[in-house]
């Protein structure tokens, strides 16, 4: 069996970004620039206030004390998008707001707070702000210069620069279409649930499962259905994927006797790079080529469908994407319960991971781990990373965790440090 890293490795070998596509500027939120921007104007375009107050020469208000102001006179007010009509001469002043450009002549924009705030004449009481204040043309960028570059997650920032840069469109790496097939007689979607109730049949939750994975990670689920415990079943099931980038099938990678869409894949045509892996949950792990799409077999026990989905499974898509940063970065954790393994696996325990007050960052398992125990998949933040060689972990000792999101790093008070 590999190694977690080694079948991590094995599959991106053979993942690559997927073509680009052109997409609104709103819609690209979350997507991957695929082309490089450059600046095709200055901003700001010219001198401009950094707050309300009055455009001044700095000569004129050196002198300025609270016991001793300067009396200036004012000629104009300029809001915002306007200009003003007139140079700022000595003993003058201009009534500014924000962004406005600012009047010839001036070097300095004294804030309303240190003035009477006048209309006529103002009164300056303070000249703290003595040649400050002004926000230079080409403070943000100037015209040829390069804003962004291909790989660059797209975040609010950067639809603001590219909003600035006048892009109403952009070019991004298109997302994959992942197709989703389970496979189980006992299996229905929720709308047989009266079968559930009756006590025949169980739902399908790893297909709803696997479909919110996939939307969470950037992908377009495709719902291939359920097909029956099979061959025929499985392979029609399996046709309905041409098209797509990806295909995810949970259930029938082990060695049971229903457990066919190994056999099945094969058959298709499909090259199998591996099939099972050195962790738990999640042993029973395959891959192979259908052609050019990859196919990721993944256990049918829900928790070891989850937590292959995000070793294994989420940096694919993330790759398909554009990103370079595939993973999530694990954590240092002080653990508080003692630990045990059985097996020499990697372990991936779920876990609730936390920062107290003092920056101390703990974890505590969610209780039992059974692989088919969802209920605890949902009260983890994280995943306790125990390696094989530790089959015992005392109170106290420090463990790597992967978090499954941002809730493990969120603290109950406003903290700065």
């Amino acid at each position: 069996m590999l190694t977690v890293p080694e079948a991590s490795a094995r599959i991106l070998e053979h993942i690559a970004p997927l073509e680009v596509e052109r997409v609104a500027l709103l819609d690209s939120l979350g997507r991957v620039l695929a082309e490089p921007v450059r600046a095709p104007t200055t901003l700001p375009a010219w001198d401009n206030s950094a707050m309300d107050g009055y455009a001044v020469r700095g000569t004129d208000v050196d002198a300025a004390t609270r016991d001793a102001p300067v009396q200036l006179r004012v000629l104009e007010t300029v809001a915002a998008g306007q200009f003003a009509t007139r140079p700022v001469g000595a003993g003058e002043a201009i009534r500014i707001m924000t962004g406005a450009p600012i009047p010839d002549g001036a070097d300095t924009v004294i804030r309303v707070e240190d003035t009477d705030g006048g209309t006529e004449t103002v009164s300056v009481r303070d000249a703290r702000d003595a040649r400050r204040n002004i926000r230079p043309r080409g403070e943000d960028f100037n015209e040829g210069d390069s804003l962004l570059e291909p790989g660059v997650p797209i975040g609010a920032a950067q639809i603001g620069i590219l909003a600035s840069a006048g892009r109403a469109a952009i070019d991004v790496f298109r997302r994959p279409r992942v197709a989703i097939l389970g496979s189980g007689d006992e299996l229905v979607d929720v709308d047989r649930f009266h079968e559930v109730l009756a006590g025949r049949k169980i739902v399908s939750s790893n297909g709803y499962t696997l479909h919110a994975l996939v939307r969470g990670a950037g992908g377009e689920p495709i719902n291939l259905g359920l097909a029956a415990d099979t061959p025929a079943s499985l392979r029609d099931h399996l046709r309905r994927s041409a098209g797509c980038d990806l295909v995810l099938t949970s259930a029938g990678v082990s060695v049971g006797e229903f457990d066919y869409t190994r056999d099945v894949v094969q058959a298709l045509g499909a090259e199998m790079k591996f099939w099972r892996v050195r962790m738990r949950p999640g042993a029973p792990l395959g891959f192979g080529l259908l052609g050019a799409m990859p196919w990721i077999g993944l256990p049918g026990n829900p928790v070891s469908t989850m937590v292959t989905f995000e070793l294994f499974v989420r940096p694919v898509i993330r790759r398909m994407l554009g990103h370079t940063r595939l993973f999530r970065r694990p954590v240092p954790v002080v653990v508080e319960d003692r630990v045990t393994i059985g097996a020499r696996l990697t372990h991936f325990l779920r876990a609730i991971v936390t920062t107290g007050d003092d920056g101390r960052v703990s974890a505590r398992l969610t209780g039992p781990q059974g692989s088919g125990i969802l209920t605890s998949m949902s009260r983890a933040n994280a995943l306790l990373v125990v390696p094989e060689d530790r089959p015992v972990v005392e109170a106290g000792e420090t463990l790597f965790a992967l978090p499954l999101g941002d809730d493990a790093g969120l603290t109950t008070r406003f903290a700065l440090q």
